[in-house]
């Protein structure tokens, strides 16, 4: 019974990202299109999560991990490339030269 409800949310959750998909696609901006991209990460990363529960496979949850980070370093990647001069990198002088 309780497989049966996880794979529904799963469902519920794939519908979703099939949204972010077409504001992906579509995204009237950069910012829209990077939005959807993060909750691509983040709703990949549950249904891999649900699945796992379904199946009782717990190294389902290891895809679920590199999903989620990868949608974050999507999201710092994003921010570097539409600021001026790459604002934030850690790597940059300052001008007080430390």
């Amino acid at each position: 019974m309780m497989e049966e409800l996880f794979m529904l949310a799963a469902l519920c959750v794939l519908l979703s990202v099939a949204g972010a998909l077409y504001r992906a696609w579509r995204g009237p901006g950069r910012a829209d299109r990077m939005m959807s991209a993060q909750l691509i990460g983040s709703g990949g990363g549950g249904v891999a999560v649900l699945i796992a529960a379904a199946r009782r496979e717990p190294a389902i949850l290891d895809v679920a991990l590199v999903l989620a980070l990868l949608a974050a370093f999507a999201a710092i990647a994003f921010v570097k490339t539409i600021t001026r001069d790459g604002a934030g990198d850690p790597e940059a002088d300052t001008e007080d030269g430390r």
